[in-house]
């Protein structure tokens, strides 16, 4: 397994689901992991499973408060820009406001993170960003135009940057997951699942474990010559 007891690595969003696993997947690689998300009571509760974890109070849609995060947090060589949410709606029904809520969250959120981190990387001429995608973010999906977006988005940014910052040998990749086994797929019927799995090669629905081990990848040492890549972890789903 990767060694990487002299990093720090800060996910957002790590209090349940795909952050949760990828925290932990990092900290049993060794580093120190800095878990950040809202609900601080949860944050708390994953601590316990990573010796040495710190817990940070974290805010996306709110500048001011990812500049006091990574004020605590001090030098992260390893970012995770996994936070996200959903205000699902067809477009032509869709509030302004949802609209706006989810593009400053999933992705005006991960950019501020990811400026916070960058003068600290550049300097050490080390560092790893890992955005999480999603499928739809490069298939499309009705009914989630600004979640699409969002994603979309992110791949953007990533291929963006990786050029910019590449001469500083700091790393700039995406990770899609397909669809995963969270408190979301279970509530689907069975007809639904069904109907999903005939879309998806392998014949199974991803488990988070699956998408923190893609990410362990690419922060690691071994992945020093990859970026500006679009990770997929879908089963097949999308090729």
């Amino acid at each position: 397994m990767t060694n990487m007891t002299n990093r720090t690595a800060f996910v957002t969003g790590a209090s349940r689901g795909i952050g949760r696993a990828c925290a932990k997947a990092l900290g049993e690689a060794g580093a120190r992991v800095i878990l950040a998300a809202r609900d601080t009571a949860k944050l708390e509760e994953v601590a316990y499973e990573i010796p040495g974890a710190m817990c940070i109070a974290i805010d996306l849609a709110s500048a001011e408060s990812i500049s006091e995060a990574f004020a605590k947090a001090g030098n992260v060589d390893i970012l995770v820009n996994n936070a996200g949410i959903t205000k699902d709606g067809l477009a032509m029904r869709m509030k302004k406001d949802d609209w706006d809520a989810v593009l400053a969250t999933n992705l005006t959120g991960a950019f501020l993170a990811i400026q916070q981190v960058l003068p600290g990387m550049l300097k050490q001429r080390w560092g790893r960003i890992i955005n999480i995608s999603s499928i739809v973010g490069e298939t499309g999906n009705p009914g989630q135009s600004n979640y699409v977006a969002s994603k979309a988005g992110l791949i953007g940014l990533t291929k963006s940057l990786a050029q910019e910052i590449a001469s500083r040998t700091v790393t700039v990749n995406a990770v899609a997951p397909g669809f995963i086994e969270t408190d979301m797929t279970a509530a689907l019927s069975e007809d639904v699942k069904n109907n999903l799995l005939t879309h998806i090669p392998l014949r199974r629905f991803g488990t988070v474990e699956d998408v923190a081990a893609a990410v362990r990848f690419l922060a690691s040492e071994e992945a020093g010559y990859i970026t500006g890549h679009v990770l997929d972890v879908n089963g097949g789903m999308y090729m």
